[in-house]
């Protein structure tokens, strides 16, 4: 691909080899100048994308993570398109984006796509057949209890497996205490 019609495109092109038809046809400043791009954009991408992109990941946001990963470094060796490459990523942070919030709104489709929180005890008591379906052991629960600072499920009004994977636990203790309404503001 011949990049001769304007001159910045040409700097551009010298600097990242954008005409560069196979990944052996780089520099070693060229795929340095593509990572540096490449990382730029990147964090770009995560400020569009605002902080859910980061926080608790559902399995949604790690294949996101995971395929824009291998586009990303396909552009930098040069083993694939660089604009091309950046642009698939970016269609990829705005399905997500658009994803993210329009499951906000519709239950529905969040469960889709992010899965649901599952209980697995109540009241102190275990669901078994609800461990078992999430592939908890109960030594897995067990550790899971112990840092929640919880030596038994007796102890526990509710524990999920929420949707990140990650246990969320509320303790029998906690739900009865009772806190002083001027901690909350009111009068």
């Amino acid at each position: 691909m011949q990049i001769d019609w304007f001159w910045p495109a040409q700097a551009l092109d010298a600097v990242l080899g954008l005409s560069a038809d196979k990944a052996q046809e780089l520099s070693v400043l060229q795929s340095c100048a593509r990572a540096v791009v490449v990382f730029a954009v990147l964090i770009l991408y995560v400020r569009i994308a605002k902080k859910r992109f980061l926080s608790s990941a559902t399995a949604f946001d790690i294949i996101l993570l995971i395929i824009i990963g291998s586009i990303a470094s396909r552009a930098i060796s040069g083993t694939a398109p660089f604009i091309a490459s950046l642009a698939g990523t970016l269609t990829l942070v705005v399905a997500h984006w658009l994803l993210s919030y329009d499951s906000r709104d519709w239950p529905s489709l969040s469960n889709l796509i992010k899965g649901h929180s599952t209980k697995l005890i109540e009241r102190g008591r275990v669901d078994n057949a609800a461990r078992r379906q999430a592939h908890i052991s109960n030594d897995d629960l067990a550790e899971d209890l112990r840092t929640h600072g919880i030596e038994s499920p007796a102890e526990v009004k509710e524990a999920r497996l929420e949707r990140s994977g990650k246990l969320s636990v509320i303790s029998r203790r906690r739900a009865s205490v009772r806190c002083p309404s001027k901690m909350f503001g009111a009068k």
